[in-house]
């Protein structure tokens, strides 16, 4: 959690290349209502050429609930039973 409630923090990210432009371009943790997010940032430009930065919000269990999903087995052809 963040030492602060309603508040976090941004950093560049290092591993945006070339391969992975969609990947946002800052990342960063933030605690809201006692709640913690991921924090995801894109720099773009606004219609009038002016530049801005998109955020996005994801819960930091949900990341912890879909990193335990990949790990779990897949299951090829029927069920042994």
């Amino acid at each position: 959690m963040s030492e602060r409630d309603n508040s976090g923090s941004l950093s560049r990210n290092e591993g945006k290349d070339a391969e992975h432009l969609s990947w946002p371009d800052y990342k960063g943790k933030a605690t809201v209502d006692g709640k913690d997010y991921w924090v995801s940032g894109w720099v773009k430009k606004g219609k009038d050429g002016g530049a801005f930065l998109s955020l996005a919000f994801k819960p930091r269990e949900a990341k912890q609930r879909d990193e335990a999903r990949e790990q779990e087995p897949k299951l090829d052809g029927p069920l042994p039973f």
